[in-house]
C-alpha cells in the first residue's frame, strides 16, 4: 500500500474530493483525520473510512478560524502521534466578474480558499519539521493558471494557493517537507451543483461546463484525489513546489 502507517489530515472532507481523497488515502493504508463544517457529511465520510476498515477521526472545523485549526493539527498528534500528510482541500467556489463580487463574497472565499491553506500550513509544519519532514498537497484550480470568465475571486483565490505553495515548498525543501498542490479543471462536485442551481438555465449551464474540456466531460473527483495520493505518495519524492493538472485538457487550448 502506498500510503502504509501514515496519518493524513484531509480538510473538507466531507464531500467531494476530500471524500473521496478520504477514503482512497485510506484504502492505501493512511489513518485519517478529517475535517470539515458539515458534520454529517463527516459522519458519512468516516462511516465509509470504516468500512475500508481503517481508523478514521473527524473534527468540526472551519479552516479560516486559526484556534480551530491549531486544535486540529494538535488533536492529530494527541491521537496519533504524527501529521505525514497534509491535504489542504477545503474551499469554495463563486460565480462572478469582479464588477458583479461583492467585498462581502471577496473575502470569504479569500479567507476559505486562501486563508484556510495558510492556517492548515502554520500549524502542521511545525510538527512536520520536529518529526523529521512530511508532504502537504493544497488543492488549487486551474482557475489560478488560466482565465475563465464569471471567476474574478475564485481565480484570484487559486493562484494565491498556486504561489503560496510554491513557497512554502521552497522554504522548507531542505526540510523533507514537500509541497505540491493539484489543480483540477471542473470536477462534478456539490460545489459545482450548488452554483449551477443558481443560473438561470442550470443544463444549459451544465452543457457549457462539460464542452469547456475538450474531452468533452466534467472530472469527477476520484481523478483529482488519485492525483493527490500520487503527490502525497513516494512515487513523487522527488517533485516539489509544482502544480499537477487534472483538467480533460482544459489547459491545453
Amino acid at each position: 500500500m502506498k500510503l502504509a502507517d501514515k496519518v493524513a489530515v484531509i480538510t473538507g472532507a466531507g464531500s467531494g474530493i476530500g471524500y473521496e481523497m478520504s477514503t482512497l488515502f485510506a484504502r492505501e493504508g493512511a489513518t485519517i483525520m478529517g475535517a470539515d463544517v458539515d458534520a454529517d457529511g463527516l459522519a458519512t465520510t468516516a462511516a465509509a473510512v470504516e468500512e475500508i476498515g481503517r481508523p478514521m477521526r473527524t473534527f468540526i472545523a472551519d479552516v479560516t478560524d486559526p484556534t480551530a485549526v491549531e486544535h486540529l493539527m494538535a488533536e492529530t498528534m494527541e491521537a496519533f502521534g504524527s501529521i505525514d500528510i497534509l491535504c489542504n482541500n477545503a474551499g469554495i467556489g463563486h460565480v462572478g466578474s469582479v464588477l458583479e463580487v461583492t467585498p462581502e463574497e471577496w473575502d470569504r472565499v479569500m479567507a476559505v480558499n486562501v486563508r484556510g491553506v495558510w492556517l492548515g500550513c502554520k500549524y502542521a509544519v511545525p510538527y512536520m519539521l520536529a518529526q523529521g519532514g512530511g508532504i502537504i498537497v493544497n488543492t488549487a484550480s486551474v482557475a489560478g493558471q488560466v482565465g475563465l470568465p464569471k471567476r474574478a475571486v475564485y481565480s484570484a483565490s487559486k493562484g494565491a494557493v498556486i504561489a503560496l505553495t510554491k513557497q512554502v515548498a521552497i522554504e522548507y525543501v531542505a526540510d523533507n517537507i514537500r509541497v505540491n498542490c493539484v489543480c483540477p479543471g471542473t470536477v462534478e462536485t456539490p460545489w459545482v451543483q450548488r452554483l449551477l442551481a443558481i443560473e438561470d438555465d442550470p443544463a444549459a449551464a451544465m452543457e457549457n461546463l462539460r464542452l469547456r474540456q475538450p474531452m468533452g466531460r466534467l472530472g469527477q473527483p476520484d481523478e483529482v484525489a488519485k492525483a493527490a495520493l500520487y503527490l502525497a505518495s513516494d512515487a513523487a519524492e522527488f517533485i516539489t513546489g509544482t502544480e499537477l493538472v487534472i483538467d480533460g485538457g482544459l489547459t491545453a487550448r
